[in-house]
């Protein structure tokens, strides 16, 4: 099996900033509809009843004249969506190896904001916790497993966390590169290369922008505010729009720092880069985690890079999808 140690790119793709830059790039996406479609699969959209009148999109694909040999959950990152080159790659490699997978927008994600009139927030956990069981209850394959990258790493683990209390049988989790401790995520950014800065402030202004298109009585921000840098951006929103009063306690509410993972009883694996220039590494080492998780950590690949090559061909999917496909082979 794949371990971190496996990883080992040519010289020219060991910067951390081209991996994550490329591992983003319209030739990454186009790749991976590419080998998506070279799958043969077939793929379904659909509405999934998130309960509270929430309603998520997502994608199910799976090969006809085949029976499945499980069903993989692929969460994306914060902006990211179903279409995002990592999760259609990682899409396919499960795909090959015999699943099926369902590919979940997160609310506001992808082309959803119409679904539902309030914001996504990350700590909108329960409602991708009742969406997994929806999808579990709807294929109905087991083992279920469940992968994500960056946030979707986060909210795959916090999904966790939560699997055994919501009554879904979670076999296996995978994450590369998750979110673990959000205020020192904002802090990298705001040092760091301002390009990861100006990246997501430009993508989650567009969002908020189409948010208040679509329902102006309820989003009556006006450009100044949309002007915000992301700290301050952060805290408007959270202040209007959430329940947490506070950007300090807001953060706290979805990390999984320190020991909150100690508590999980779903087995998982976790891939880091260490030269990831999004999320620092330095939370990792400091992780208290249970026997059945394992951390694994590269010293290459930027933020959910990985990249092999000059083609492009990734390392992190391959990782996934042999951890998830372990759990189906098991006895």
């Amino acid at each position: 099996m794949l371990t971190a140690a496996d990883y080992q790119p040519p010289r020219w793709l060991r910067n951390a900033h081209v991996q994550s830059v490329l591992g983003s790039s319209p030739l990454r996406r186009r790749q991976g509809e590419l080998r998506l479609a070279a799958t043969g699969a077939r793929t379904t959209v659909h509405l999934v009843d998130a309960g509270d009148g929430v309603r998520l999109q997502g994608l199910h694909s799976t090969v006809p004249g085949r029976e499945p040999r499980g069903l993989a959950l692929l969460l994306h990152g914060w902006e990211g969506s179903v279409d995002s080159s990592y999760m259609c790659l990682t899409a396919a490699e499960l795909l090959k190896r015999g699943f099926e997978v369902f590919r979940l927008n997160f609310r506001d994600h992808g082309d959803t904001h119409h679904l539902n009139e309030a914001l996504f927030h990350s700590n909108r956990i329960d409602e991708v916790v009742r969406a997994a069981c929806a999808v579990a209850d709807r294929f109905g394959r087991r083992p279920l497993v469940v992968a994500g990258y960056s946030l979707g790493g986060n909210f795959a683990l916090r999904l966790a966390l939560r699997a055994r209390a919501a009554g879904l049988p979670l076999a296996h989790v995978a994450a590369v590169c998750p979110v673990l401790d959000p205020s020192r995520t904002m802090e990298a950014m705001e040092q760091g290369v301002p390009l990861y800065l100006w990246y997501f402030e430009r993508k989650w202004r567009r969002s908020l922008a189409r948010k208040r298109q679509l329902f102006p009585r309820h989003h009556d921000f006006d450009d100044r505010t949309l002007g915000l840098r992301m700290r301050a951006l952060t805290q408007w929103m959270v202040e209007r729009h959430t329940d947490f009063g506070s950007l300090d306690r807001y953060f706290d509410g979805y990390s999984i720092a320190g020991d909150r993972l100690s508590a999980l009883d779903v087995p998982a694996s976790i891939l880091m880069a260490a030269d990831d220039p999004v999320i620092p590494v330095e939370g990792f080492h400091a992780l208290s985690l249970p026997a059945s998780t394992r951390l694994e950590i590269a010293p290459w690949g930027g933020h959910c890079g990985f990249l092999l090559s000059a083609r492009l061909d990734g390392f992190a999917e391959r990782w996934v999808a042999e951890r998830l496909v372990a759990v189906a082979a098991a006895p």
